[in-house]
């Protein structure tokens, strides 16, 4: 009876555990649920044609920005009791609030270009009510960031405007220095707002620059990607993925004009290929040269350049290895072809390949030794194949 209970008490637990899942679960879906909603309302376009997402989603994003730092140095403010301040401060959020609510009514650019002119204006106003202090001014470096990444390609109009901006901080930079602020903040207050302001200032900064960088990133990755892909295209047999003529030339120069170890090149086909596609079909073909191209690269030293020379051809290179020790490397790669069966359909079927060795003598062309390769791939043609020829 004991144990019963116990049972019993167990399986309370866990049907409580697995329903308390069930609703941590439930409130994540939810949860992400509303905040994809958020999201998708903040950069929903305004509908008209020609318009950028991207731009008026950064420009809701930094308005919305814009709006928590007011209400913050309203809180600052308050906690101070400073009357005249406070006015002032309550007046931002307003601001903004309404730059960010009326964004989905005006186009995208004309919300661009407001909450420009409202953030000069704002800055300005700050500089002008509490003096140099506060930082504020240093949101004119947040616009001419916001300007120049922008999508509309004026460029002059970006020049001016960013010139715009280094006469107008230097016009309030003098100004502070032969006027008093309307609004006398102390000490303790103006360094409380320097913290905030820069805050946001690297936030607002980070914000526009992540968002409109992202996209260039994204494309920039794919770009790469799809040049990655191109080269391998290029430099790659399709059917075997083995490297083609065209890069196995471009190794074998590079390798020869650096050469300072020994090298050994084979060239070896498949023995009676043509008879395997006439009795088996070419799909039959195609399947043994994937399966020795792939057994080329699980038995060969890894260092070894293997390509699909043409054909049922394929050139071998052992950047490091003297004939002696390329024979060694080859006679185990035989062996393991031999033991290979293939699937006709109606029987089943082994291959053998014949390999033709050269090892560089320091001074022969790659013309030349190609040619020696294939004298000799030759030669063991002649001699009854499945054999190396060195």
């Amino acid at each position: 009876m004991i144990f019963i209970s116990i049972l019993s008490y167990n399986k309370s637990i866990l049907e409580k555990y697995d329903h308390f899942l069930i609703l941590t679960k439930e409130a994540e879906m939810k949860e992400n649920s509303v905040l994809a909603t958020i999201y998708e309302n903040i950069c929903r376009d305004t509908g008209k044609q020609n318009e950028s997402a991207k731009l008026i989603a950064v420009v809701r994003l930094l308005t919305l920005s814009m709006l928590l730092h007011s209400l913050v140095c309203c809180v600052l403010v308050s906690i101070t009791r400073h009357t005249g301040a406070l006015a002032f401060s309550l007046f931002s959020p307003v601001l903004f609030l309404a730059v960010f609510v009326l964004s989905y009514r005006w186009s995208t650019f004309v919300s661009y270009c407001i909450l420009n002119v409202c953030i000069l204006f704002w800055s300005c106003m700050n500089v002008y009510c509490f003096g140099w202090n506060i930082g504020i001014q240093h949101f004119l470096v947040v616009l001419l960031v916001f300007v120049f990444f922008c999508k509309y390609r004026h460029e002059p109009v970006k020049i001016l405007y960013a010139a715009f901006l280094f006469a107008l901080r230097l016009f309030l930079f003098y100004y502070c220095r032969s006027h008093e602020p309307s609004i006398v903040l102390d000490d303790g207050l103006i360094n409380t707002l320097q913290t905030v302001n820069t805050f946001f200032i690297f936030l607002s900064l980070g914000l526009v620059a992540y968002l409109f960088s992202s996209t260039t990133q994204e494309m920039e990755g794919k770009l790469i990607e799809y040049n990655r892909k191109l080269m391998k295209q290029a430099n790659t047999d399709t059917l075997t993925g083995l490297f083609n003529r065209r890069r196995t030339m471009e190794y074998l120069e590079n390798l020869l004009r650096a050469a300072e170890t020994q090298i050994s090149i084979c060239l070896c086909d498949i023995d009676h290929f043509k008879r395997v596609n006439d009795t088996y079909g070419h799909d039959v073909g195609d399947v043994v040269l994937k399966k020795i191209s792939e057994t080329f690269q699980k038995r060969l030293p890894p260092d070894t350049f293997v390509s699909r020379w043409g054909g049922e051809e394929f050139l071998l290179i052992f950047p490091r290895l003297n004939g002696d020790e390329a024979i060694t490397a080859l006679e185990t790669l035989r062996q393991k072809i031999r033991e290979i069966t293939f699937d006709g359909g109606f029987e089943n079927f082994t291959v053998s390949l014949t390999y033709g060795l050269v090892e560089y003598d320091y001074h022969s062309d790659i013309t030349t030794l190609l040619k020696e390769a294939d004298e000799k791939l030759y030669v063991g043609k002649e001699g009854g194949r499945d054999r190396i020829v060195f």
